[in-house]
């Protein structure tokens, strides 16, 4: 039976929608490695904490300088051609990062970043405009991919690094990149036009929402995109110190992006059964456990739990916040993506970076990881006020109904 997530809208398989979650696979790929190679690449230069965390600056500052790219890119040469511009900027990004010097990296991070961040919404809007009725379900799917992305680097660099030369794990990425990239010239790519926009009913692209819900919303996707970012990317390094001595340190991401895709691949089948607001409190009451673990682990089997148990509960944050955009900004939804796209961006760029600082000044990456748990006891508060409010309003659609 054909599900609907990986077809067009007649219903037909669909090869763009298929290049699409393969673009998102590589994406996941692009924007989580830094976290397992940080160890590495610190060492190679010889950085500490602070110098680190700024890498991950500059990959979200310029993945959010991307998406402000996005929208107008699509609109103006399609899809297609914001995915090979996106694709050119990654390969060219971790091909340099190969042998390059601090300063040259910090670049290299930063043309990378400009790619993901340019496909990135390009990627979530055309998977909501060809999934109408289902797009919570569809952006869930497309974001599990990402998730099979995500965890894949600890693994690929692992392996690299046991034949001691990490620098494979790049050129092999930058030759993933390059082959996707021949595939979207050569395959046929319907539709390759944004012209329903976010919902069905959405508005011209200049609609603009509602100032201060767009920096409500703007602000959530601050806080989530940059407290999973800030787990999952120094994850590696805080288990590398705890327990230098043992060899597990470069896997921990792969349980943290994994439980992320375990999340994002069940969230579909959740959502059958409660609202989507119910789902989100519960996952980062859930997000919320595996960040106190993580802060009071011992060893390394205390981070594999923390990192599994956060991971699993954030799991379906972003696709939720993406499909409750039509209720936030109705027929502004369109005009509201790109800030609060960018503000995702801004907050997975400056997270991890006061993580890096805190841990920096005061010699404890521990304590830097107060910084994520405090975004997810703001996001939990967000989510149980929505709870609350959409059950009132289910409740005051249903009572005319018994009424009559």
């Amino acid at each position: 039976m054909n599900s609907g997530l990986l077809s067009d809208q007649t219903g037909s398989p669909s090869p763009a929608t298929l290049l699409v979650h393969i673009n998102f696979l590589v994406t996941g790929i692009v924007m989580t490695f830094l976290g397992p190679m940080l160890p590495l690449l610190s060492a190679r230069w010889g950085i500490n904490d602070a110098l680190a965390g700024r890498l991950f600056l500059v990959q979200f500052v310029s993945s959010m300088l991307g998406m402000f790219c996005s929208a107008p890119v699509v609109q103006r040469y399609g899809y297609r051609t914001t995915f090979i511009i996106g694709l050119i900027l990654m390969a060219t990004g971790m091909t340099v990062l190969g042998t390059a010097s601090y300063w040259i990296g910090v670049v290299a991070v930063g043309t990378l970043g400009a790619g993901h961040g340019i496909t990135t919404p390009a990627g979530n809007l055309r998977t909501a405009e060809v999934n109408p009725q289902r797009s919570a379900s569809a952006l869930n799917v497309i974001n599990a991919v990402w998730g099979i992305g995500a965890m894949s680097p600890a693994f690929l660099i692992d392996i690299a690094r046991k034949f001691h030369h990490p620098a494979w794990f790049l050129y092999g990425t930058s030759i993933a990149l390059a082959i996707l990239l021949l595939a979207f010239t050569v395959f046929r790519f319907v539709p390759d036009s944004n012209t329903a926009g976010l919902h069905p009913r959405a508005g011209r692209i200049g609609a603009w929402p509602n100032t201060s819900m767009l920096l409500i919303v703007s602000a959530v996707f601050f806080l989530y995109v940059g407290a999973e970012t800030a787990f999952g990317q120094w994850v590696a390094t805080y288990a590398h110190r705890l327990e230098p001595g043992r060899t597990m340190w470069t896997l921990m991401p792969s349980f943290f992006y994994g439980a992320l895709l375990a999340g994002r691949m069940s969230a579909p089948f959740a959502l059958r059964f409660v609202p989507e607001t119910t789902l989100a409190s519960t996952g980062l009451t859930l997000g919320f456990l595996g960040g106190l673990s993580l802060l009071g682990a011992p060893n390394l089997t205390w981070i594999m739990g923390g990192s599994l148990l956060a991971g699993f509960g954030l799991a379906s944050i972003f696709p939720i916040s993406v499909s409750l955009f039509p209720r936030w900004f109705r027929d502004s939804a369109r005009g509201a993506s790109g800030p609060v796209f960018a503000s995702g961006n801004m907050g997975g760029a400056v997270l991890p970076w006061v993580v890096g600082m805190i841990s920096a000044h005061f010699g404890s990456l521990r304590l830097g990881f107060f910084v994520p748990m405090v975004a997810v006891s703001v996001l939990l508060v967000f989510y149980i006020f929505q709870e609350i409010t959409g059950r009132r309003l289910r409740a005051v659609t249903v009572q005319p109904a018994i009424s009559q």
